[in-house]
This record gives C-alpha cells, sequence and structure tokens, in this order.
C-alpha cells in the first residue's frame, strides 16, 4: 500500500527545545488510515495536522473501542534518526485489537507509516540531549451507532510531538505510595491492552497521589489486594540482595516495551532475575526500585508509603544498578553506544 503525502502550506513555529516538557506541541503533519467493513485498511496518507470530522454518535465515544501506543524517534550524535524497537510496538497494538475487537493494521504498513512520518518530520526530530520526537498511533470506532457491538469503521492515526525529559528535575528518585481503594485492573479484563479505559482507571488515585506530593501511584492486584502489578503508567522493578524482581505477565498488567528491554539487558549482564508475584510487605526489604516505560525510560524511586509507613529506597538516592541500566538503554536509544541487540531502525531522511 502507497502512501500519499499532503504538505502542509503553513508549517509551524518550533517550540524552545528547553521547554518542551511532554506531550504539548504537536508537529505539522500526521499519518492517517480508514478501515471499512468489506474494504478493510485504505487511504494511507501523511496530511496535515488537524481535527478529525466525528459524528455524536460515533462508537469511541460510547463504548471507548480504542487502542494505542508510543514510542520515540531518536536524534543520534552525528544527526540521523533512528526509531528504537518499533516492532514489539506493532505488535503488542496488535494484541490490543484482538482484545477490543479491532482489525489490526497489517505489520509492514504500520511500520513504514512511522518511518515515513519522521522522515516528513525530521526537522521536528530535537538535537538538544534527552529530548525526542513522541509517537503517538492509535486507532478510534468511528461507526455512528448508539449499540454495543465492534465498530465496522476506524481511523488508524498516527501523530508526533517534541519533547523533552519526563521529569522535568531529571532523573531523580520520586516518591509514591501503594493504592489501596481503587483497582487499575484484573486478570481476564483488559489490563494487558494499551487501551484508554485502563488509564481512565487510574486517574482518582493519580489525582490524590499529586495532591499528598506523590508523582506515581503503585497498584496492587484486584483480587488479593497484596501483589505488586504496576506503578503509574509503567511497570516496575525491585532489588532485593542479589535478586532483581518484577511483578510478572498474568493479563493484568501492561507488557511493557521498556520492561522487555531491561529484562534482556539485566539477563544479558547475568544478574539473578525474577517474574513473579511480588508481595507489597516485601517492600520494606528492596535496596533498589524503579519504574520502566517509554515516556520516563527510568524513574528511580525513592520513597514508598505502604500501610501510612514510609519505605526509605536507597537514603532516597538513586541506585547504582538503576543508574548503570538507565545510561546503558539510553545510549542504545540516542546511539551513544553500540546496539548488540538489532533493536534500532534508522530513518531515510
Amino acid at each position: 500500500m502507497s502512501i500519499a503525502i499532503k504538505r502542509a502550506e503553513t508549517l509551524k513555529q518550533k517550540p524552545d527545545p528547553d521547554k518542551l516538557g511532554f506531550g504539548k506541541y504537536f508537529t505539522d503533519h500526521m499519518f492517517v488510515m480508514n478501515y471499512d467493513a468489506g474494504k478493510g485498511w485504505h487511504n494511507a496518507r501523511i496530511e496535515p495536522y488537524a481535527p478529525f470530522s466525528l459524528e455524536p454518535a460515533a462508537m469511541v465515544f460510547h463504548y471507548a473501542q480504542e487502542v494505542f501506543e508510543g514510542l520515540k524517534a531518536y536524534r543520534r550524535a552525528d544527526g540521523t534518526i533512528q526509531l528504537f524497537r518499533p516492532e514489539a510496538n506493532i505488535a503488542r497494538m496488535r494484541n490490543s485489537c484482538e482484545r477490543i475487537c479491532i482489525p489490526p493494521v497489517d505489520d509492514g504498513i504500520y511500520l513504514e507509516a512511522l518511518k515515513t512520518l519522521v522522515s516528513v518530520e525530521k526537522d521536528w526530530v530535537p538535537y538538544a540531549p534527552d529530548t525526542s520526537l513522541y509517537l503517538r498511533p492509535f486507532i478510534i470506532a468511528t461507526e455512528p451507532h448508539v449499540g454495543v457491538h465492534a465498530s465496522s469503521s476506524y481511523i488508524f492515526a498516527i501523530i508526533a510531538s517534541p519533547v523533552g525529559a519526563y521529569y522535568a528535575g531529571g532523573i531523580n528518585p520520586v516518591k509514591i505510595y501503594v493504592e489501596a481503594k481503587d483497582v487499575r485492573a484484573v486478570k481476564g479484563g483488559m489490563g494487558f491492552a494499551k487501551t484508554g479505559g485502563n488509564y481512565a482507571a487510574t486517574l482518582r488515585a493519580g489525582e490524590e497521589a499529586g495532591k499528598a506530593g506523590f508523582s506515581q501511584v503503585l497498584w496492587l492486584d484486584g483480587v488479593n489486594r497484596k501483589y505488586i502489578e504496576e506503578v503509574g503508567s509503567m511497570n516496575v522493578f525491585f532489588k532485593f540482595g542479589d535478586e532483581i524482581a518484577t511483578p510478572a505477565l498474568q493479563g493484568s498488567i501492561l507488557p511493557g516495551v521498556t520492561r522487555d528491554s531491561c529484562l534482556k539487558i539485566l539477563r544479558g549482564w547475568g544478574l539473578n532475575i525474577s517474574e513473579r508475584l511480588i508481595e507489597a510487605a516485601e517492600l520494606a526489604n528492596c535496596t533498589e526500585a524503579w519504574g520502566s516505560g517509554t515516556a520516563a525510560v527510568i524513574s528511580p524511586i525513592g520513597e514508598i508509603v505502604y500501610n501510612g509507613n514510609k519505605i526509605s529506597v536507597n537514603n532516597g538516592q538513586i541506585g547504582e544498578l538503576t543508574q548503570k541500566l538507565y545510561d546503558y538503554l539510553t545510549g542504545i536509544q540516542w546511539g551513544r553506544i553500540p546496539d548488540p541487540f538489532g533493536w534500532t531502525v534508522p530513518i531515510d531522511a
């Protein structure tokens, strides 16, 4: 499938690279493709970034049939641009689509759409340290029908946003608390799918955490209410002695691309890695802890509050292993060190 390109007549002024923040600015163009029952995915195109025209009865508004992804394009020191593990994001969206009854996009078309959009928007990939171009692919149901069934029409789109470091204060340990009231997801539900409903379920606890001075919420499982699942919008890791432990994937938490990257790197270093059930009561014994995700990459945890008790992790300082992992992973992403895993995909710009 060829991708038609219609360029914007007027280009936006680029934002100050020192004040990018996250998800505040959007590029001149976006990728769009349509799906109609009996016709399949068609009309792949790059066009000027602009609002969609949707009917008030579009099913995405009423039954939340949508999925999305998040990945980045990185500017290397030599000025070239690369993606990081896009095939993993493509595979995860395919799994999300299956759960939400959305027809998947062909993997080859998906990858070509990402590469073409980044190539068109190459001037939007910032040069400043720790900055990148965040890519947000998503699919929404567009059939105008108030009835509970899978839509017969969809839009697949990719928008792009130049971003700075996820945490403006830099890679400093954050404070989190274990949520005891709300539940994010349960096994058999949609927890493993990257769909908006999972994030809507976290908003109340996140707002309350922010008011109390915490950066993130640490979620417990929805059945026993004692096993760790995710931290905010990230997966989570803990160091107990010589063991590095992360919650096992059992259908209720997101299989993060950064999580998987961390596991492959840590195992490559010969460390003792466990994917298992982790009881919240164990956290008092952890010597390092961090969250992992596309946006923040690695976010060290310096304090955990559980049942009203404060647990200081590594005296509130970033741990040696956490720093080493951050440096190594971001080194691959920005092309500062060799990529022994074959994870990076160059962009012909």
